[in-house]
């Protein structure tokens, strides 16, 4: 929703000035990017006991995209050029109101967080709705066109309809894509063409006052997780506090000055790396590292990420002329102190040689072999 605390929360996650905190509702109109440094306590370890020159963290992109409103799907307050802008995103933060502040608006008269929630799956449910009616409504008619069709086109264009009038009934009934469970994995490929709204995975950051975070509950907070549970089970949410981050940001280079507000606060740390990690668990997103005296770097890759696609994220020449990897699990390198020493951890098996159908997981420490010719290897 508008006004909720979306952008004052983007700069702080960003640590930057983008965005337009305002007391107005539709201070943004087109969407700020910017990427954001993943924390890893791992890279940390890593980069102590590789001794490295360099520390490569990954990151995530995320836009501040402007708040919907009643009756966005139908194009009210932007709401077709904001819902647009949604459908280009992999996951959503959904920042709700929950702090009262006679200062700050809100577009629906007074706070209530279960409404702003029920507003906004409405409006994105009924954008779906229509998204998938216009959907089928071609795919109909180029059935009708068989003269033009291979058997196998047939097939897919009938099992296409099918999944499409699956996702209708489930979304009449009030439901998210994402909520139902039972898609075949032919349906999920087909789904991931369509890009639907409901489809995306959700985090839920509960916006409180810098004291109900310290407490971690308010009278809406009770509220808030109940429909969360009951219209988007098993989605993560995050009781956070956007001006909390933003005097957090704003001390962070006076350690004392920090340190006496959060005792003055009884709190230890900020929300934000929580929530970063949130976000990439809801995408299934894992890191492996490559390691050496130049850099230690973390990598971005989907869970169920093959070995030699993985290379690819590297460099399109690692993965053509993938030979093999070596890979050392995190949990062996854990308890270990610099200088590293490779002859210790293979004089002990814990250095394995694998394929290119070697499943990466998350914390592998990863060095691949490829053919000379165009070997792209990380100087360790």
């Amino acid at each position: 929703m508008a006004n909720v605390g979306k952008s004052t929360f983007f700069q702080a996650i960003t640590k930057s000035e983008l965005g337009n905190p305002a007391n107005y509702p539709f201070a943004t109109i087109t969407p700020e990017e910017a990427r954001v440094i993943v924390p890893s306590d791992k890279l940390d370890h890593l980069y102590q006991l590789f001794q490295s020159e360099n520390k490569i963290p990954a990151n995530l992109k995320i836009f501040d995209i402007a708040g919907l409103v009643r009756g966005a799907s139908n194009g009210s307050g932007l709401g077709n050029q904001f819902l647009n802008d949604i459908r280009q995103v992999d996951g959503i933060f959904q920042v709700v109101r929950a702090f009262i502040d006679d200062e700050i608006t809100h577009v629906e008269g007074k706070v209530d967080p279960v409404r702003d929630l029920t507003v906004i799956i409405d409006e994105l449910l009924l954008k779906d709705m229509e998204f998938v009616e216009n959907s089928l409504e071609k795919l109909q008619k180029e059935l009708k066109n068989k003269n033009r069709k291979q058997p196998g086109d047939l097939m897919n264009l009938e099992l296409e309809i099918k999944t499409l009038e699956k996702c209708y009934e489930w979304l009449m009934e009030g439901k998210r894509i994402a909520n139902y469970e039972n898609w075949s994995n032919e349906e999920i490929e087909i789904l991931n063409t369509h890009n639907l709204l409901t489809a995306k995975p959700c985090v839920y950051l509960i916006n409180c006052n810098e004291k109900d975070y310290a407490s971690k509950t308010n009278q809406f907070i009770p509220e808030i997780k109940q429909w969360i549970s009951e219209n988007s089970p098993n989605s993560p949410f995050i009781i956070f506090s956007a001006a909390f981050e933003t005097q957090f940001n704003k001390l962070s280079s006076d350690k004392k000055e920090l340190s006496q507000y959060l005792n003055a606060l009884n709190v230890e740390e900020s929300a934000l790396p929580k929530i970063i990690s949130a976000m990439r668990d809801s995408l299934n997103l894992i890191s492996f590292y490559t390691c050496g005296d130049v850099e230690a770097r973390q990598w971005t890759i989907r869970k169920g990420i093959k070995a030699i696609d993985a290379a690819g994220v590297i460099h399109s020449d690692l993965q053509n002329t993938f030979i093999n990897a070596q890979i050392m699990k995190f949990c062996d390198l854990i308890n270990l102190s610099a200088p590293f020493d490779e002859k210790l951890i293979k004089s002990q098996g814990k250095q394995l040689k694998v394929g290119k159908n070697y499943i990466i997981e998350d914390g592998d420490v990863v060095f691949f072999n490829a053919a000379a010719a165009k070997s792209k290897k990380v100087k360790r």
